[in-house]
């Protein structure tokens, strides 16, 4: 048996659940088709709670609005997270509500993604999200980010220590830019974005044992969390 290698990475084992049939086999087809292996596609969360019980998977991916309740995929997330706190869960939604977020960030801050239906509709978006979820990342949606962001507000004061110019190049980190893209924005330099995440990280008193990327994505919540309790 081939070896996976860089360019072929091991594939992911993906339970799906989806109350909608279309949008289900469409999900499967797009999973199939970046190489990852579905180990079960059902229509609601307690299918999903007793799939999950005796097929392992690497990621779960949840419709948000699914039986057994209005937002029964956030519910089968906390039982989820709690029964298997190490598969990644990816929450579906048509709809672009920043409460949706602030509730599955309780759920966790790794390992968890929040994207809308429409952004995950090709292969590479779809491959691109799961993989980083099983990664233990946290994938936002930069839209709905941007809801949380975009609006003018006095300085929350859980970032009152940070500059004008540091605030700037937090609120870009939290609509998903990267450094590079960060620089062309405010015409900096790569150096002086690194520098000026450095003091970001230290100002929120981030902990400094925590990976590059674990660091950056504690900021952004930390901005997201004092732009919503503004």
């Amino acid at each position: 048996m081939t070896e996976p290698s860089a360019d072929r990475p091991t594939p992911l084992r993906v339970a799906v659940a989806e109350d909608g049939a279309l949008f289900r086999e469409g999900l499967v087809l797009l999973l199939e088709a970046t190489g990852h292996t579905v180990v079960g596609a059902v229509d609601g969360g307690d299918k999903l709670v007793t799939l999950l019980e005796h097929t392992p998977a690497d990621v779960a991916v949840l419709d948000i609005r699914m039986p057994p309740e209005p937002d029964g995929g956030l519910v089968t997330a906390r039982r989820l997270r709690a029964l298997h706190p190490h598969i990644g869960l990816l929450l579906l939604s048509h709809y672009a509500e920043a409460h949706y977020l602030m509730e599955i960030l309780k759920i966790g801050t790794e390992a968890i993604g929040y994207r809308l239906k429409e952004r995950v509709s090709s292969a590479d978006a779809l491959r691109d999200t799961v993989r980083r979820v099983s990664d233990g990342e946290i994938v936002i949606e930069p839209l709905v980010a941007g809801q949380l962001v975009g609006h003018p507000a006095g300085q929350p004061d859980e970032l009152g220590s940070l500059t004008g110019r540091e605030a700037e190049v937090l609120k870009l980190m939290a609509e998903g830019r990267s450094n590079s893209g960060i620089a062309r924005e405010l015409f900096l330099s790569p150096k002086a974005v690194e520098k000026n995440v450095a003091a970001i990280f230290s100002k929120l008193d981030l902990p400094t044992d925590a990976t590059s990327h674990h660091r950056r994505v504690l900021a952004v919540l930390t901005y997201l969390r004092a732009r919503r309790e503004r």
